[in-house]
């Protein structure tokens, strides 16, 4: 009966895990397919309608006074949407990952945080020994990503330290803010969400590659997460070698964006 039982309990984690796999698989597939759409259509659109307000606000002269002014206003605006759009496709589709590799990706992925919110990011990223499978590399880019939305959203931070480090038998990425912390003994939906499904997530991705994820936070004092996931050769279970980022590479974006 024990045995029956572990069998059991294995097939249904195998089951767990496989299906863990597919809806991150479909989840980064439709992301793809997002940022694609956004630089295919809109950001074009967008850079059209850009040139065509610039040709507006030449045409008109200086004794046009209020009407000048407010289509150099409508082009600064239309800039900084396609800008916007922009930054929105890079997220969706982090070709910086297949370019550069990881502690690239957290450094760009720090800096836009940092231009955006204004919270500082201090990022302390070694260099690692050998570039992690790209599954990895994507999962702990992700979990950055989740985490600094976090921080957006809940923990009026005025700073983070992002962390990179390599051990022997681990690759470990940590977030820490200095934020206003929560309680983590609370359910998710007592704290009105914060960090509910979002730390779930960040819990799925880490095990898919093997890997583990803590959580520790101070009310007041602020939240670190800490990942560990196994540095390559040594991963065992969790989703294998397969690749999440098997999908067309994002399109430069257009020069035309710039203003």
């Amino acid at each position: 009966m024990v045995v029956t039982d572990m069998s059991e309990a294995k097939r249904n984690e195998d089951a767990l895990r496989e299906l863990s796999r597919r809806s991150l698989g479909a989840q980064e597939a439709e992301r793809g397919r997002v940022a694609l759409e956004l630089h295919d259509n809109i950001t074009q659109l967008l850079c059209a309608i850009l040139v065509r307000s610039q040709t507006l606000a030449d045409a008109l002269s200086p004794r046009d006074g209020i009407a000048k002014a407010e289509a150099m206003k409508l082009r600064e605006m239309l800039g900084n949407t396609a800008d916007e759009v922009e930054r929105i496709s890079r997220n969706l589709r982090p070709s910086v990952l297949d370019q550069l590799g990881l502690v690239a990706g957290l450094r760009v992925t720090s800096k836009d945080f940092t231009a955006r919110t204004g919270v500082s990011v201090k990022p302390a990223l070694v260099t690692l020994t050998s570039r992690l499978p790209a599954d990895t590399e994507l999962t702990l880019y992700r979990i950055l990503q989740e985490a600094l939305s976090n921080v957006e959203k809940h923990a009026s931070a005025r700073s983070v330290t992002v962390s990179l480090t390599q051990e022997r038998t681990f690759v470990q990425l940590s977030i820490l803010d200095d934020g206003v912390g929560f309680d983590t003994g609370k359910r998710p939906a007592r704290r009105k969400g914060k960090g509910g499904f979002g730390l779930l997530g960040m819990r799925e991705r880490a095990a898919y590659v093997g890997g583990t994820l803590k959580v520790t936070s101070i009310l007041r004092r602020g939240t670190e997460i800490e990942v560990r996931v196994p540095p390559p050769g040594r991963r065992k279970g969790g989703g294998g070698n397969r690749d999440l980022r098997s999908l067309p590479s994002e399109p430069e974006a257009s020069g035309a964006v710039r203003r």
